[in-house]
């Protein structure tokens, strides 16, 4: 879904810890999964090589389109912000060392997503590997609770269907949606789907719901941590995440 978005940008269709750094040709961009708490800030930075012409920001909230932010000329460092992101969403440039970092205060939920950095060059657009913001709420006695194992180790070939358990309050039911985010040995952060969803209701205005991921023949691509991520009531909640090894040889 994450690279179909991206796709449809170049058709011109339209809309706990410090981060690793990941460069994807031109780009080098924070990745993989950074927590940030509502009412603060956070900056993502962002730098390029000499030879393109733009540089641009994009979100992608979980399931939704990919939306520009902003996009300024290299030698110009003021960027055009789009009107959506112009109150909150901030641009620190730089011509010479080619940076091209977004702020964004006073963190909002509705800010978790994935922001990517791209550039555009002679040949076409290119995107960097993007990195998943997770704005968390303060904890109260009705957030959801998500549960999945700490560790699952396959051998090359190996089947696995890995699982997550949500308690969640009913009145937000219809607004529930369940994605398994992995983050991969070189930091980036990939966007996958549950193949099936079970609930059931335990009590009144109380709902359990079991999730599956489905892993077919497992290769060392596999490994990594997942996360599984429950959008619910306009927030977004972590389980704490479980790591897949892949042990032996072919």
């Amino acid at each position: 879904m994450m690279l179909f978005c991206i796709f449809l940008v170049l058709l011109g269709e339209t809309c706990q810890g410090q981060p690793n750094a990941t460069r994807t040709l031109g780009i080098v961009q924070d990745t993989g999964i950074i927590r940030a708490e509502i009412g603060k800030n956070v900056t993502l930075h962002c730098f390029c090589q000499n030879d393109v012409t733009h540089i641009s920001w994009y979100q992608q909230s979980l399931g939704g389109e990919l939306c520009l932010i902003s996009t300024r000329m290299k030698q110009i460092t003021v960027a055009e912000m789009s009107p959506a992101f112009q109150k909150r969403f901030h641009v620190l440039a730089h011509a010479r060392e080619c940076s091209n970092h977004l702020t964004i205060t006073d963190l909002q939920a509705s800010d978790s997503a994935t922001y990517f950095c791209a550039v555009l060059e002679f040949n076409g657009i290119e995107f960097g590997p993007g990195a998943f913001l997770h704005v968390r709420a303060s904890l109260s006695d009705t957030q959801p609770v998500v549960h999945q194992p700490v560790v699952e180790q396959l051998r090359p070939g190996d089947s696995l269907n890995l699982s997550c358990t949500v308690d969640a309050e009913s009145q937000c039911a219809s607004e529930q949606s369940l994605y398994w985010i992995k983050q991969g040995a070189a930091g980036a952060a990939e966007l996958t789907f549950p193949s099936a969803e079970q609930c059931t209701t335990e009590k009144p205005h109380k709902r359990n719901c079991t999730f599956n991921l489905e892993i077919h023949s497992a290769s060392a691509s596999d490994a990594g941590m997942y996360y599984c991520a429950l959008a619910s009531c306009g927030e977004i909640v972590f389980g704490n995440g479980t790591r897949v090894e892949i042990i032996g040889r072919w």
